[in-house]
């Protein structure tokens, strides 16, 4: 626009030149001529310079073009970077809410399994009592007898201190070897004279704590209340092998048969869960092999 009007300016210039020199009567025809030139070299510098003008405009709305077309790029690159971010705390937020809730089951599946082993151990301490009395009576009614038939009294039994078979009181006999005992034990298990080997097993432990089959003979114990159907007991027992002897070979049993036990009496929470942990840490073993197929029938 000022060049438009530098152009129109400079056209009025040479007119009015022109007049004047026409006017005062006194210009020559080389006169005109060199006026004429200069303002046509004006003119032509003018173009040059609309020229480049109009090359600089059409460059910065190049360079304008290309900056809003990138910044465009920008923002769209942010929407995108800002929507994964926010898609991804969400997914944190929900998995730290399932590893919360995770927590929070493990510790009331824990404390309920405390709670119920403390409750059968109640019960179980309760049953013992109850037998003792019953044994006592027992005894005591023998007593009875024999001297109602003119028997010699054979005195009342201290049964809580008897004598395991196999065992002797006094020095009459030399003490077994850790081997000779286990073995006693183990065929009276195995002739299914389950209370007999029970106190053999217990006899063993008691004299030989460390040898390298206590962690047998305290699982053999365990193996034979299960037997007895004496559920409760039994996973007392187990208990005491994963306890005691954490780096045994009767572990991966005795978490086994204890997963078993609770089934058998109606606590499948405490089952599932015991068996689940069997399979978490020894899942290429026999006993998880098993675990598997039980936790199948508990689903």
């Amino acid at each position: 626009m000022v060049i438009r009007g530098l152009k129109g300016w400079l056209a009025n210039l040479q007119v009015v030149s022109i007049s004047v020199l026409m006017t005062v009567g006194c210009a020559t025809q080389q006169d005109l001529v060199t006026v004429n030139n200069r303002v046509i070299a004006i003119e032509k510098r003018v173009a040059r310079q609309e020229k480049t003008a109009r090359t600089d405009r059409d460059a910065l709305r190049s360079d304008i073009q290309s900056y809003r077309e990138e910044q465009l790029k920008a923002d769209e690159a942010y929407r995108i970077r800002h929507a994964e971010l926010h898609s991804l705390m969400e997914d944190l937020r929900e998995e730290i809410a399932d590893l919360r809730g995770q927590i929070e089951n493990s510790r009331y599946d824990m404390r309920r399994r405390t709670e119920t082993l403390a409750l059968s151990q109640e019960k179980n301490e309760q049953r013992l009592k109850a037998l003792e009395e019953s044994l006592r009576r027992g005894l005591d009614r023998i007593i009875q007898l024999e001297q109602y038939l003119g028997m010699e009294p054979s005195g009342k039994v201290d049964y809580a201190e008897a004598t395991p078979p196999g065992l002797e009181k006094g020095k009459t006999k030399l003490r077994k070897t850790p081997d000779e005992l286990y073995t006693e034990a183990k065929q009276q298990l195995d002739s299914g004279k389950y209370e007999s080997a029970r106190e053999l097993f217990l006899a063993f432990l008691k004299q030989y704590p460390k040898s390298e089959n206590a962690d047998n003979a305290q699982f053999w114990i365990g193996e034979i209340y299960y037997r007895e159907k004496w559920y409760e007991k039994a996973i007392l027992e187990y208990q005491k092998v994963i306890e005691n002897y954490p780096k045994g070979n009767k572990i991966r049993s005795a978490l086994l048969k204890q997963g078993f036990a609770f089934f058998n009496l109606g606590d499948k929470t405490n089952a599932r869960l015991i068996l689940k942990e069997l399979v978490r840490k020894y899942p290429r073993s026999n006993e998880a092999k098993i675990a598997r197929k039980k936790l199948k029938v508990l689903e």
